[in-house]
């Protein structure tokens, strides 16, 4: 058995370029496949986020719609509410990496806030790509690569092929015109070489020991990747 982290956002709002707080967090199903991938695997699972607070769901992805009617909403609640885990976060700050054999970002619009600027996560990520231990990411959660650099600047996962939740996909989903920032343009600017597939359709990207994938339907194709690399 693994020990696998799952680093978080803490934030309940988006900051829109306009100023208003878009409601959010992170995004059900890209934390609650994963979960439940890496538990049936009998992996243990621990919870970070910054200061160790509770983390929030986006309301919106425990609707039916995004879950393929009520059936898949309710399923997707129940199994969230049974996540132990996501109560008792401990601190991004007292992460010891040595502590896990894998490391895993779930995404929502609330890594945009908190994760693309946090030092301490961006400091876990640069040592886990560089410690060769898996290292899952998905949607909107690569915004916390951002927050990976170098002691000379630079990025690091400049160079690397990654799936984010793209342009087309913002625009698509109405706030690509109401952001600060996109994250697609934001890692290409970064030397991170985004690989686009089709806008919600799972795609899921290999470099080394880095797997992202593009959107929440991403999520549990990425863990089965995840499961592999961790033998």
């Amino acid at each position: 058995m693994s020990k696998i982290l799952f680093v978080m956002t803490g934030v309940d709002h988006w900051t829109l370029a306009d100023g208003t707080k878009h409601p959010t967090g992170f995004w059900a199903e890209e934390a609650v496949s994963p979960y439940e991938a890496f538990k049936a695997a009998g992996h243990e699972i621990v919870v970070a986020t910054p200061g160790g607070v509770v983390p929030t769901v986006d309301k919106g992805s425990l609707a039916p719609e995004v879950n393929g009617g009520q059936e898949g909403s309710d399923k997707i609640a129940a199994a969230l509410a049974s996540m132990a885990e996501i109560q008792t976060p401990i601190r991004l700050e007292d992460v010891h990496l040595d502590d896990y054999e894998a490391v895993f970002y779930p995404g929502g619009h609330g890594p945009m806030e908190d994760l693309a600027v946090n030092a301490t996560s961006g400091k876990i990520l640069t040592d886990t790509l560089a410690s060769g231990k898996p290292l899952g990411v998905v949607c909107h959660a690569p915004a916390a690569l951002l927050a990976a650099t170098k002691a000379d600047g630079s990025n690091a996962f400049a160079g690397y092929q990654v799936a984010a939740f793209t342009n087309a996909e913002e625009t698509q989903a109405g706030f690509a015109d109401k952001a600060k920032w996109l994250l697609q343009t934001r890692l290409e600017e970064a030397g991170v070489d985004v690989q686009v597939g089709e806008p919600w359709a799972p795609h899921v990207v290999i470099d080394r020991n880095l797997v992202t994938g593009q959107n929440p339907s991403s999520s549990a194709p990425l863990a089965a990747e995840l499961l592999k690399k961790l033998g």
